[in-house]
């Protein structure tokens, strides 16, 4: 099959045109926006373990913050967020299918894991805040931790209004096998907060400050 015939038939199948790397442009666009991400996230997990040790006096715990953390409840989050993961597969994999139907359901259901995860989130911070008095300024580990993971959360929410405007925006058009790219790209960017929740949540929960 030449080149050109393999490039009408991405074309035909997604409406995207290839770009000269073999994908389309709005899977490249998608590529190049999660590396800038990246460098964001890693700019931000640098400046948290800078700033991790340094808890000043008036601090309400003496030896260290992980005192404050419930580490099970975060892992339940994070198990949730993780699972999260496996129904956008699903659905990618049902919309390839052209099976609408369940296309729709499994991404509802990632929508719905993804707002328990920012429930969890907002819980756990009305706890620092209420029972610890951690605000966002009481120390420079409090502002990088909000920084980093209130970061983290608001491309969670981003990620979940994607999800939402797949399902709700094609109620006209049909969620088919031509939308599969669409899904496809709400899947690697939810993938990647998945990936960057798990860096996260092992810097800043698992490993002691000590």
């Amino acid at each position: 099959m030449s080149s050109a015939t393999a490039t009408a038939e991405v074309e035909a199948d997604h409406g995207h045109p290839e770009t000269n790397s073999g994908i389309s442009n709005n899977k490249l666009a998608m590529w190049l926006f999660l590396a800038s991400d990246c460098l964001l996230f890693g700019a931000l997990i640098s400046t948290f373990l800078l700033y991790r040790t340094n808890i000043s006096d008036n601090t309400p715990f003496s030896s260290a913050v992980d005192d404050v953390f419930d580490i099970p409840f975060t892992s339940l989050s994070s198990f949730v967020l993780l699972m999260s993961s496996l129904t956008m597969v699903l659905a990618l994999s049902a919309v390839n299918r052209d099976d609408e139907r369940s296309g729709r359901i499994w991404l509802l259901t990632t929508a719905f894991l993804g707002m328990i995860f920012i429930g969890g989130q907002v819980y756990e911070f009305t706890v620092f805040a209420t029972e610890y008095d951690l605000g966002y300024s009481t120390n420079t580990w409090t502002s990088a931790f909000y920084t980093l993971t209130g970061f983290h959360g608001v491309h969670v929410s981003v990620g979940i209004l994607l999800l939402l405007g797949t399902v709700f925006g094609t109620r006209k058009s049909g969620l088919g096998k031509e939308k599969a790219e669409n899904v496809e790209l709400v899947g690697l960017y939810w993938h990647f907060v998945d990936i960057v929740w798990v860096i996260i949540f092992t810097i800043v929960y698992l490993i002691p400050i000590g």
